[in-house]
């Protein structure tokens, strides 16, 4: 397994070979009841986040997929992410931004061809280009915020999966 970057990206995904069947190692994270984690184990998926008293709005959580191998031992496919309703919420207001922006500039076409004045509608768009921009550091604020809570939740998956 790679080392995780000390740049974390955008919901970083990593893959891990273990020696021996998944069942067992499951079998470790439906026993596992240690604070500050919460620990959901279905089927082959694991989710682990943090607690109600450590979780602040930037935490992010662990979804983590164990599949048994064709040699007999298995390989964890993990995902970390911000909690779903913050990535949700995020990814609609893009979307609201990148339509407003689409709408603002059919509109200065439209004034354009009609030989009306644009300055609103370009005044608008270059809103929308600053609400993007201030989106991305509201996002790069979080990244760091929740990284230390990143490494916390690696660092217990990997004790859990050595048995």
């Amino acid at each position: 397994m790679k080392p995780l970057p000390n740049e974390i990206v955008l919901r970083p995904r990593f893959q891990l070979n273990l020696k021996g069947p998944a069942q067992p190692i499951l079998q470790l994270f439906q026993e596992v009841d240690k604070p500050p984690f919460i620990v959901k184990v279905s089927d082959h998926h694991v989710f682990i986040k943090f607690n109600k008293a450590e979780t602040h709005f930037w935490s992010p959580q662990l979804q983590i997929e164990i599949v048994d191998q064709e040699d007999g031992n298995s390989t964890i496919y993990g995902l970390f992410g911000p909690n779903p309703t913050l990535w949700t919420f995020f990814m609609f207001v893009h979307f609201g931004v990148a339509t407003l922006f689409i709408i603002f500039g059919v509109w200065a076409y439209s004034n354009q061809a009609l030989g009306k004045e644009m300055g609103l509608q370009i005044g608008l768009m270059a809103l929308m280009v600053l609400a993007w921009i201030v989106l991305y550091i509201f996002g790069r604020i979080g990244k760091r915020k929740g990284k230390p809570q990143m490494h916390q939740l690696h660092e217990f998956m990997l004790r859990h999966t050595k048995g």
